[in-house]
């Protein structure tokens, strides 16, 4: 009997993955290992139960690999040091994890001798391209499956392709793709497929249900989060977790991000994101008071030059590590306390405590009074500051 040929798939339980897991084992032959890449959005519980579908639709065996730490070392942290937030909406929850994921599922296919390797991304998304230039960069000796883009698939095809093979699931709640992880959750849907319409209340995976006002703070030792409400985290994903528990039933971050995607296609899905918001709108208020104006400036620079190549699969491009050591070196003043108000939907950054506070009354306080400098100064100063702009003007007028 001729042995069959290994493959390991990227299974997050959801329906194009599910459809996978039963089309390569049952109508291919291959021999399935399914293996999740959890980067801490998913409790032991919701791990068991993915485990668990993995085998009902016939996985050889299942991994589940936790890359949570790693991925908040190596992405997330330097997020927010340069407040990374796509169009200045999105916090790139899905675009940062799939290259963890990636490099993940790919050690693990190398480790066990598999033959191929497989997603479920369509061939309309970014997703295929994280997962495709990952394997080619880190394996290229061990070929890519991609079925439900290989052959155009529907969600709606998808579905009954289950049912016929006896797969029975909540496939009401599977119409909404949701990623999971520990710097937001992405859904998408129908909706997010029309550019009139948003996502229902239901559709999100955390409800509103605190509706009490509440005055949190959130600390930080060197552009790291590292407390909430007086409560010291040296466990950086542990606070991460603790401040979405706090923050999520308020239903804070929630939006729609409407980004270009790498194929050059325009895309919508929606999120949830409580503590990533929280955290980068926060840092970025102690950073205003704790860094110069051009610190500011560069930085800002670069942050969104560091969350575009981290969107576009870049993440193994070289410039990366220069990027995050000019990131991280920019971090040494900022350590501080920032105040934050909840409330349903929405939050209130009230202000700042730090050491580190160049906004100091020892120099002035603006529109107020000046301690440091005298009125000739200033008329000294604003002489030089324009001379530039006169000669400028003066050849113009000349020219009249």
């Amino acid at each position: 009997m001729m042995k069959k040929e290994k493959v390991v798939l990227a299974f997050s339980g959801g329906l194009d993955t599910s459809f996978c897991v039963k089309y390569l084992s049952e109508d291919c032959g291959y021999e399935v290992y399914t293996a999740i890449a959890n980067t801490g959005g998913f409790s032991p519980e919701e791990l068991k139960n993915i485990e668990e579908r993995a085998y009902r639709l016939g996985a050889v065996k299942h991994a589940s690999l936790d890359i949570t730490q790693t991925y908040y070392e190596q992405s997330i942290k330097y997020m927010v040091f340069g407040n990374v937030l796509r169009n200045g909406t999105y916090p790139i929850s899905v675009s940062s994890e799939r290259i963890f994921q990636a490099i993940a599922i790919i050690n693990y296919a190398k480790e066990i001798g598999a033959d191929y390797v497989a997603h479920g991304s369509t061939g309309a998304g970014n997703d295929q391209v994280r997962f495709d230039l990952t394997f080619q960069i880190l394996a290229p000796e061990i070929k890519i499956l991609t079925p439900t883009r290989d052959m155009t698939l529907t969600r709606e095809y998808e579905i009954e392709y289950l049912k016929k093979h006896g797969y029975e699931a909540d496939f009401k709640k599977l119409e909404y793709s949701i990623n999971k992880g520990l710097w937001g959750t992405s859904i998408g849907g129908k909706e997010t497929l029309k550019s009139d319409q948003t996502l229902p209340e239901e559709a999100y995976p955390s409800q509103m249900t605190a509706d009490a006002p509440r005055r949190i703070t959130i600390d930080f030792v060197k552009g790291e989060i590292a407390g909430i409400d007086g409560t010291p985290y040296t466990d950086k994903v542990a606070a991460i977790q603790a401040l979405e528990q706090i923050a999520a039933p308020y239903a804070i971050g929630r939006d729609m991000h409407i980004g270009d995607t790498i194929i050059g296609i325009k895309g919508r899905v929606g999120f949830e994101a409580a503590a990533p918001m929280l955290i980068i709108a926060a840092h970025k208020m102690l950073e205003k008071h704790t860094l110069t104006k051009w610190q500011q400036y560069w930085k800002d620079q670069l942050g969104t030059w560091y969350g575009m190549f981290l969107h576009e699969a870049q993440y193994l491009e070289p410039v990366m590590r220069d990027m995050e050591a000019f990131l991280e070196s920019s971090q040494k003043n900022v350590t501080g306390t920032v105040i934050v108000d909840l409330k349903p939907y929405h939050y209130v950054l009230v202000g700042i405590e730090s050491n580190f506070d160049l906004m100091k009354s020892d120099f002035g306080e603006y529109g107020e009074v000046n301690k440091a400098w005298s009125a000739d100064d200033v008329k000294g100063f604003t002489k030089i500051l324009g001379n530039q702009m006169k000669i400028y003007h003066a050849v113009q007028n000349k020219q009249k």
